[in-house]
């Protein structure tokens, strides 16, 4: 039996120990004869060939419990590069981030900060250092590739920002606990149409991308698609309005109201409230006399009670619509040439999510005219009541008889 055991060690060991560095085959060869017993270091001696003695001190360095893995002795090896020149790094640091370490008007102040122009411009400075090296070197200074990030809402927030976030929530929930409809509106990024590159990769035989236009100069001829979206959120279903002339009130309006005959009406039938957070710029902005005047044409057509708030200036991105649809909508058809509005209303509509969200979208192929104004007069027949907290951010508009 003993021989049949000498045979699969010998084959085991055979394989394992050329594999090895000296160390590590002594301390093996001293595990497989202490798992023996009695006779162990012999035979594994004849097996291998390793001296007795040998085998002895990897007995030893396993009684011992010392550090297996290393070969040298702590701090043996090549010194790393910032430990020889310790000075780089500070030479470094005023290179990559020259407006917070080093002098502004670095040479690379203005210019890409990639590995390759940082190891020129630490050649220029008397230090010969390969652009792997930098690498590495940025890496143990806890640097990376980062993107910017979206965090800065302005010069200073809106001192009642956060109380005007809480009226928001209170206000939806309780639009919510009544089956209510609670919308979320906004207009997406403008999107050229044609065939023209979009952002993003998909799946193709190799080799064979689609072909688009070397450069992203609009046709005249064919305007830009304007997506204005509608969410519901109590509902998980969204509505985009594809436009095709300008972004105005006028539109933003129509685009709620189509949302309402076609997909509110039918989900709400009983509603005679409903519920809008919007932004404070742009189309559907508090300032704009024209989006209160459609509102209340809207009102006065379905005849339902409108309240509307808007989120404080500079906080658009906490609009529910921003991440529960566009940015749905923008995975969706990303690495897709928007060749047509045809192809931009079917990839809209084709977008869903495993949260269940379904969206129906159409194209609007009115033409919406700039600068419409309305007169003081106008506005004085609105049937508006404005809250007693920031009243040019929330109010409720009825319907009129």
């Amino acid at each position: 039996m003993l021989s049949e055991q000498s045979r699969a060690l010998r084959l085991k060991l055979s394989v394992v120990l050329p594999l090895l560095n000296e160390r590590q085959r002594r301390i093996l060869a001293a595990s497989e004869a202490k798992a023996i017993g009695r006779g162990g270091v012999s035979i594994v001696a004849e097996i291998t060939g390793i001296s007795r003695p040998t085998i002895y001190r990897g007995l030893a360095e396993l009684g011992d419990h010392k550090e297996i893995g290393r070969v040298r002795k702590a701090g043996g090896g090549r010194k790393k590069f910032v430990d020889r020149i310790p000075d780089v790094v500070a030479v470094l640091e005023e290179i990559v981030d020259p407006t917070s370490r080093g002098d502004p008007e670095s040479p690379l102040r203005w210019t890409c900060k990639s590995v390759r122009n940082i190891s020129e411009a630490l050649a220029k400075k008397g230090y010969s250092i390969g652009r792997q090296t930098v690498a590495n070197i940025l890496h143990e200074l806890d640097y990376s590739l980062q993107a910017n990030r979206k965090t800065s809402e302005g010069k200073k927030d809106h001192p009642d920002r956060d109380q005007q976030f809480r009226f928001i929530n209170s206000k939806a929930k309780d639009f919510l606990s009544k089956s209510m409809p609670v919308i979320s509106v906004d207009t997406k990024k403008k999107e050229l149409v044609g065939k023209y590159k979009n952002a993003g990769q998909e799946w193709e035989k190799k080799g064979s991308p689609v072909e688009v236009l070397s450069h992203d100069f609009p046709d005249p001829g064919v305007p830009k698609a304007v997506p204005y979206g509608v969410y519901d959120i109590g509902d998980n279903r969204g509505w985009v309005n594809v436009g095709i002339s300008a972004d105005t009130a006028e539109f933003a309006v129509e685009s709620i109201n189509q949302w309402w005959k076609f997909m509110g009406l039918k989900r709400y039938p009983k509603a005679r409230e409903l519920y809008i957070c919007a932004d404070s710029g742009g189309s559907n902005g508090y300032r704009i006399h024209l989006w209160k005047y459609e509102l209340q044409k809207c009102c006065d057509s379905h005849k339902i009670k409108v309240t509307v708030s808007h989120y404080p200036p500079g906080t658009s991105k906490w609009n529910k619509i921003e991440h529960r649809l566009f940015s749905y909508i923008t995975m969706n058809w990303r690495g897709h040439p928007l060749t047509d509005y045809r192809t931009v209303v079917d990839l809209i509509a084709a977008t869903t999510t495993k949260t269940g969200l379904i969206v129906k979208a159409r194209l609007d192929k009115k033409k919406y005219k700039k600068g419409i104004k309305v007169s003081a007069s106008e506005m004085e027949k609105l049937s508006i009541r404005r809250s007693a907290f920031h009243g040019e951010w929330n109010y409720t508009l009825s319907p009129r008889r």
